[in-house]
């Protein structure tokens, strides 16, 4: 998991995050923070943590249908690894994902 350097600021991004969610700001907070490369680059790791999660494509196949490196799934790959359990389990029934 990602950990800032500076707790303090990392705490205050959550906070800002977790406040503007809560109001429905979701979308406008996203657009600010994010540019649309940033953007591009969240969407494309969510769709490579669901491809692995089903578990119904090789690592290889991903990449090749997602048009991105080896390097990235890897590195999806080891991310879920170190995920907990729980929380692993709550991002499969997010995202429809089959145990």
């Amino acid at each position: 998991m990602y950990i800032s350097r500076d707790l303090e600021q990392w705490q205050q991004v959550l906070n800002f995050l977790r406040q503007g969610f809560a109001a429905g700001k979701e979308q406008d907070i996203l657009m600010m923070l994010l540019t649309p490369d940033e953007r591009d680059s969240l969407g494309l790791r969510l769709q490579i943590v669901k491809q692995l999660l089903d578990k119904k494509l090789s690592q290889r196949e991903i990449q090749q249908n997602l048009n991105t490196s080896v390097a990235t799934i890897t590195r999806g790959s080891n991310l879920i690894k170190s995920i907990d359990p729980d929380f692993l389990q709550w991002v499969k029934t997010q995202l429809n994902v089959e145990n």
